[in-house]
């Protein structure tokens, strides 16, 4: 386990002291309240790193930098009986100066940094570990780097598999952040969809608290698809406007429910007609974070398929934060919906 700065007295490095201690992972007490980032020599990931070392100030937590590589494994019988042992060190001078790099773009700060170094999957090292972890953070559409590892197929598989809310950081606001640090002040709001779903319930009490933190409002976001030609198959027996009418009430009761826990925070709602994804995404884009629950049942019996969570996630050029399902006893105040929508 690595701390604060990388070069270190005796004069290592971040990365070489991470490398030397990988037979040793962290005990679920050391992992217990940390922001985990998975780190792969990509933009990506150096952009998950600042928004994770930033968002670890805000909650004075720890930041663990994770590294997972895979041995090759040659079944031929002709190389070299040493080559798997060459090629082993070459990973760990790569690994080590990933961790040294990731080090580096953090420059100077009080939030205490630690590396650990995996061999292994890295979406399945990144679920183990976030089930002691307070957070976990990745980028987004990540190219092919140093390992071979895809930042992007972990960005896929971990946020549902994950037992802790997991952040993902796309390309275009790392680039951005990078260019202009005010990006990492939230100044505007924090957005949570609502589907009516126990699972969309807890994501809006992780929202209220991640708007609390921030300083800013939450804006409860409620789609619905406007009845089209396309959806002539819809039973006309459908009341739409009565629809309405209740997801509007549900928006009331949501806000004095979130106020019971959060009664200095600011919160609205907005019942917009459209595509859960795309009006999720358009919401976005004047937030700090859009948050979204893992697997909220999209649709009035059908009528939006596919995964919203998935949607927003591979479309969104800004940070998204995905909620796990879990239990919470707010949720016995919570108000009902006797329809679950888009």
């Amino acid at each position: 386990m690595t701390e604060n700065n990388g070069v270190r007295q005796d004069g290592g490095s971040f990365g070489r002291e991470a490398v030397a201690q990988r037979a040793s992972s962290p005990s679920a007490e050391e992992l217990r309240g940390e922001i985990v980032v998975g780190i792969d020599g990509s933009e990506q990931s150096f952009g998950a790193l600042t928004w994770a070392v930033a968002e670890a100030e805000r909650r004075a937590a720890a930041v663990r930098l994770v590294t997972a590589y895979s041995l090759p494994v040659f079944t031929g019988s002709g190389f070299d009986a040493g080559y798997s042992v060459v090629d082993e060190k070459a990973l760990e001078d790569g690994v080590a100066q990933i961790l040294d790099e990731a080090r580096s773009r953090v420059g100077e700060t009080t939030v205490p940094l630690r590396a650990t170094v995996e061999t292994g999957d890295a979406s399945t090292i990144l679920v183990d570990f976030s089930e002691h972890a307070e957070l976990v953070v990745v980028g987004s559409r990540t190219a092919r780097g140093f390992m071979g590892r895809l930042l992007g197929t972990v960005s896929t598989s971990l946020p549902a598999r994950a037992h802790c809310p997991v952040v993902v950081v796309p390309l275009p606001w790392a680039q951005q952040a990078g260019k202009d640090p005010q990006v990492l002040a939230p100044s505007q709001r924090v957005v949570v969809g609502s589907d009516g779903s126990d699972q969309a319930r807890i994501a809006i009490l992780e929202a209220a608290e991640q708007a609390q933190r921030y300083g800013v409002g939450l804006t409860l976001v409620n789609a619905l698809a406007p009845y089209t030609g396309a959806l002539s198959w819809v039973p006309a027996a459908v009341d739409f406007e009565a629809i309405y009418r209740e997801v509007a009430d549900l928006q009331e009761k949501a806000k004095a429910w979130i106020h019971e826990y959060y009664p200095d925070l600011t919160v609205d709602a907005e019942l917009i007609d459209g595509s859960p994804v795309e009006v999720l995404l358009e919401a976005g884009q004047k937030a700090d974070l859009t948050v979204v629950g893992t697997r909220g049942r999209g649709g009035l019996r059908g009528i939006i398929l596919g995964s919203v969570s998935q949607g927003v996630l591979h479309s969104s050029d800004r940070p998204v934060m995905i909620v796990p399902d879990r239990e919470d006893p707010r949720l016995e105040q919570a108000p009902e919906a006797s329809v679950v929508w888009g």
